[in-house]
């Protein structure tokens, strides 16, 4: 299980990446572009930072996919995950390179260069594959291809398609991309890319990747260099000699993001699974749970906080018949859900919160009119004081007052937290006939807001924030965590 905590969260510093783009794999997500002309079908090169969701047994997620069915060039995640760049000419397999490391870590960005010369004599030269700025060598597969091969992937028959697979079939893209690059007629040195520095000599850091000619060897506008700070066209080509913008399909203006790999923000954790129960089901850039009748946890937090002020606001969109929205549940927990030893986080010694009934939980001490009643559709607000050991509950922008009532302006009554903790908010439900669909705001809300408030520092976009809290990412938690 990977989580994140202020020990190994920081990085500090270098060139700041701004924005990201959401796919969300249910909406089949993806950018095309037709290339112009044919391009260098020799030599080319590949970077992209990434953050992907968990991915299930047999799924294929689509980077980077352009030809036809006997001759294409793709890059992608398949079962386990594993990597797979593979080129294939005329029916056969003449590129397939496999990493035997597999990519099962939803909660970090990494850093992804493939670049490929076939001009080259040693064979294991003509593809090379990079991770977080260290070269792989060790594969599961490796076929490399002949020398001089012309691979189907700047023909201006066939798009480019980024998130999506040549057929647009089942085989798009789930998680995040940041800084997406193809380099056109060149091998572009790995060291262009990131950087390991003084500050941080084994985090691998971007760079400021803007003056790259994504065109040297020649005009055909086929590299490019997508940034997604447009949020009205998310597809535009900011490349040094690049030509027209790719077309964005089921990718909206929402999908921009400030989760990026210079700030991770935190999101729910799917590899973080109760032992007792059914998991979640996670959607949205892990930002949306859905809790089971087996298990009534919706979702808990990749990254863990044990000291600072923080901010968080979710969003029951969801509830089905089966209860009322008076078991609905929203809080911290001191340790993993999979130490719960319980279906419910307020069975748990573990567990501080609130419940839509208007009762508050105290490591499983439920305290009756103590801030009102909820239902779908409000969105609840945790303001997490790990200086002074309080958690706050909102409902819809006001705070609870303690004897029953969601009234006050700025936070008043407290739940009183255990000292000494790295803490992880969970949300979920009390009923086992509830399943209840929570959609979370680290700072990127999954669901629709008419503020967008960001937080002391100027990180997050949040309906209802409170003065002196901050958003749950990493940039913060290297200041305060």
């Amino acid at each position: 299980m990977s989580i994140i905590i202020p020990a190994n969260s920081a990085i500090s510093g270098g060139y700041e990446v701004t924005n990201s783009v959401m796919f969300e794999q249910a909406d089949d997500p993806y950018f095309q572009k037709t290339p112009t002309g044919d391009g260098n079908q020799r030599t080319f090169t590949f970077s992209v930072w990434l953050k992907m969701d968990l991915h299930d047994s047999g799924d294929t997620h689509k980077i980077f996919d352009t030809g036809s069915s006997t001759n294409y060039f793709t890059i992608y995640f398949t079962t386990e995950p594993f990597l797979v760049v593979k080129g294939r000419v005329s029916s056969s397999n003449v590129l397939e390179l496999i990493p035997s490391q597999g990519f099962r870590d939803p909660t970090a960005w990494f850093h992804l260069y493939v670049a490929v010369d076939t001009t080259q004599g040693t064979a294991a030269n003509r593809c090379k594959i990079y991770i977080n700025g260290s070269q792989v060598t060790s594969f599961g597969t490796a076929t490399y291809p002949n020398q001089n091969t012309d691979f189907e992937i700047q023909d201006a028959s066939y798009p480019f398609r980024l998130g999506a697979d040549k057929s647009l079939g089942d085989e798009h893209y789930d998680g995040y991309m940041a800084e997406y690059m193809f380099v056109d007629g060149a091998v572009q040195d790995i060291g262009d890319f990131g950087e390991f520095d003084e500050d941080s000599p084994a985090i691998w850091k971007p760079k400021d990747i803007s003056a790259i000619n994504v065109n040297p060897a020649d005009n055909n506008g086929n590299g490019f260099y997508l940034d997604f700070k447009d949020a009205s066209n998310l597809g535009n080509d900011v490349g040094v000699n690049a030509g027209t913008d790719f077309s964005e399909n089921n990718i909206v203006a929402t999908d921009q993001s400030t989760d990026t790999c210079t700030n991770n923000f935190s999101t729910f954790n799917p590899l973080d699974v109760p032992e007792v129960g059914e998991k979640p089901t996670l959607s949205i850039g892990n930002l949306q749970g859905v809790s089971t009748n087996g298990g009534q946890i919706a979702g808990i937090s990749t990254i863990g906080i044990s000291s600072g002020k923080w901010y968080a606001e979710f969003k029951a969109a969801a509830g089905n018949s089966g209860s009322s929205a008076s078991n609905l549940l929203a809080g911290i927990i001191s340790a993993p859900t999979s130490t719960l030893g319980a279906a419910s986080p307020h069975d748990s010694t573990q567990w501080y919160g609130a419940r839509g009934d208007g009762t508050k939980y105290t490591a499983t001490t439920a305290a009756s009119s103590w801030g009102g009643t909820w239902a779908i559709g409000d969105i609840i607000g945790l303001g997490i004081d790990l200086d002074n050991n309080y958690l706050y509950i909102s409902k819809n922008g006001q705070w609870s007052d303690g004897s029953g009532n969601y009234d006050e302006a700025n936070p008043n009554a407290y739940v009183t937290l255990a000292s000494g903790q790295t803490y992880f908010v969970l949300v979920g439900d009390a009923s086992g006939a509830l399943n209840v669909t929570w959609q979370a705001n680290f700072g990127y809300p999954s669901f629709a807001i008419s503020s967008g408030n960001a937080d002391p520092n100027g990180y997050g976009s949040f309906e209802f924030p409170t003065e002196g809290f901050y958003a749950i990412n990493t940039k913060n938690l290297a200041e305060y965590g």
